[in-house]
């Protein structure tokens, strides 16, 4: 199984268990992108709880810098204060998770 197929389990495992505990998100949420007014195209949070904090899946086995990016990236965009990175690849779920607030 490739990693971003584990990303989309992990998606809707989440999808789940936020339906079970009344919890609002959204999945894939689109937020556009443009260029001096005009659209080029579409980023996609993977997750959006309570509209106000942006998480990102991951499931890979090191840290890249380029995911704390996409996320920031994603968070300013949307004007979003709180982001979570979380990489399900880690020997503990714990040390896979970043909090980032803007």
């Amino acid at each position: 199984m490739v990693p971003a197929s584990l990303e989309c389990l992990y998606g809707d495992a989440f999808a789940i268990e936020f339906g079970l505990q009344g919890i609002r998100f959204q999945q894939q949420v689109l937020l556009p992108v443009t260029y001096k007014g005009l659209p080029i195209g579409d980023y996609r949070i993977d997750l959006l709880v309570e509209n106000t904090v942006v998480v990102e899946l991951k499931s890979t086995e090191r840290h890249d810098p380029l995911y704390e990016a996409q996320l920031l990236s994603y968070m300013k965009l949307g004007g979003y204060k709180v982001g979570l990175l979380i990489n399900f690849n880690s020997t503990i779920l714990t040390k896979g998770i970043k909090r980032f607030v803007l």
